[in-house]
């Protein structure tokens, strides 16, 4: 074989690898609690830094997630195993799913593709694991009443999943020490779930409420209730 064709065959070797490397399903992101603790690399997580989770990819690997319904993306770096959730295949550090607007839906459908190998240190072999569901016995105590509410409130974002609502309201209770009330609708035929937080009785305090929940949910707005 001369050269010319061993170049050839390493280039076309290369595309279909690079090719065999993009893969579409569902992102989902890490949980405040997370914050601080060890992932399966070692690294401890920070949900500022733009990093993920993923089933199989080397630890060091840079890829893009583009997200399939508003076309934005992100370029992270592998150093954790996950999500260990049927039908999903990336689970996103807080920043990165901020950056293609995951925060505000919970979960949403994902193209992601190899853009830096990395040198994968510390990985071990790659063991597909995609039909691997783990219980991640999350137990929560909550009264439901069904209410008529009044005022204005902050909404955060609406959601499709249980999980991934009840986690966020959690968070928003314990943080804000706000009531967070759930309003239930249906959008293009789908129901969907809203969060709202707070219950006030004029725009002025919402307003300075919204002002500090931008911080961290930078697409929050208020609603009033009598008109949504």
């Amino acid at each position: 074989m001369n050269l010319k064709i061993l170049i050839s065959a390493v280039l076309l070797l290369i595309a279909v690898s690079l090719e065999a490397q993009i893969q579409e399903g569902k992102a989902s992101y890490y949980a405040d609690k997370f914050e601080g603790k060890p992932t399966a690399s070692g690294e401890k997580y920070k949900h500022s830094k733009l990093t993920a989770a993923h089933k199989t990819l080397p630890f060091g690997t840079v890829i893009k997630v583009t997200s399939v319904s508003n076309g934005k993306s992100v370029e992270v770096r592998i150093n954790d195993r996950g999500p260990f959730v049927e039908g999903r295949v990336i689970d996103l550090s807080r920043s990165a799913a901020e950056k293609i607007g995951l925060i505000h839906v919970g979960i949403a459908d994902v193209k992601i593709e190899v853009v830096d190998a990395g040198d994968g240190k510390g990985s071990g072999p790659i063991k597909p694991i995609d039909h691997v569901v783990v219980d991640e016995k999350e137990f929560y105590e909550f009264d439901v009443d069904r209410i008529n509410p009044n005022g204005f409130g902050i909404q955060i974002g609406t959601f499709q999943e249980l999980a991934n609502l009840v986690r966020l309201a959690d968070n928003l209770k314990s943080s804000y020490q706000k009531e967070v009330t759930v309003q239930v609708k249906l959008i293009n035929g789908v129901k969907v779930y809203a969060i709202i937080v707070g219950d006030f009785k004029n725009r002025e305090k919402a307003t300075d409420f919204k002002v500090k929940l931008q911080q961290r949910y930078p697409d929050a707005f208020i609603v009033e209730f009598d008109k949504i």
